[in-house]
């Protein structure tokens, strides 16, 4: 990992959106704790604030109010520059779209950010795909790859760069039931085995069994109760 284990603590978070003489508010006071080593699941309906949040907590929003620790660093008084850095250090993103280069095979998709980084690669990649069950498919390129293997190629790119903290926001909505659990086994491992601290926003029920805390989320807020 790429220093001390962190816990990352998000205090009264809100967020507000405006257009011309509206504001709506996607994040009305969240609180909550994200413990280093562990899977935290943000459950909700869509619109209910877990892309926003986790946007947030990921340094790719500012709050309009309110606190994110990184540890004892509070992020949201970063700069651009200082929030970039972060992001590329110790942070990593799993989208619902995986976004794969398509001129690139899966090893040059995963090789990429550690090129531009100027990091070590080709070790690193191969561990990276190997990790994901995707050591015989590295030359084939992404239009070659079924939706589940082109999803794992995007958590191997995710973590080439061994950071603290993986962001995955809705990485199984597109997959079948089968491959999706697949796809969260592969979560589940990166705590389990490599002590990587992942947050998962999902609307899907059946991952619940592979968190070791779940926030349900509702209106912009964080409730008590399921739905």
């Amino acid at each position: 990992m790429n220093g001390d284990a962190i816990n990352i603590t998000v205090r009264d978070v809100k967020r507000a959106y405006r257009s011309g003489s509206t504001e709506f508010w996607a994040l009305k006071g969240v609180s909550l704790d994200i413990v280093h080593g562990a899977l935290t699941i943000l459950r909700g309906r869509s619109g209910s604030g877990k892309t926003t949040l986790m946007n947030i907590i990921g340094a790719l929003e500012e709050p309009t109010e309110g606190k994110v620790y990184y540890g004892d660093r509070d992020i949201t008084r970063l700069g651009d520059m200082e929030r970039d850095a972060l992001r590329r250090r110790s942070v990593g993103f799993v989208f619902q779209s995986v976004a794969l280069i398509p001129t690139m095979n899966a090893y040059e998709n995963v090789e990429f950010p550690l090129r531009v980084a100027k990091a070590a690669r080709g070790p690193r990649v191969e561990e990276c795909l190997r990790l994901v069950g995707l050591s015989s498919r590295s030359k084939h390129m992404p239009q070659e790859l079924s939706g589940g293997e082109q999803q794992r190629v995007a958590i191997a790119r995710a973590i080439a760069h061994k950071p603290d903290i993986i962001f995955a926001d809705e990485p199984t909505a597109e997959l079948d039931t089968q491959t999706a659990v697949q796809v969260a086994k592969i979560f589940r491992d990166l705590v389990d085995k490599e002590q990587m601290t992942v947050v998962m926003a999902t609307h899907d029920i059946s991952l619940l069994d592979i968190a070791d805390t779940v926030y349900y989320m509702e209106d912009g807020r964080i409730t008590d109760g399921e739905y």
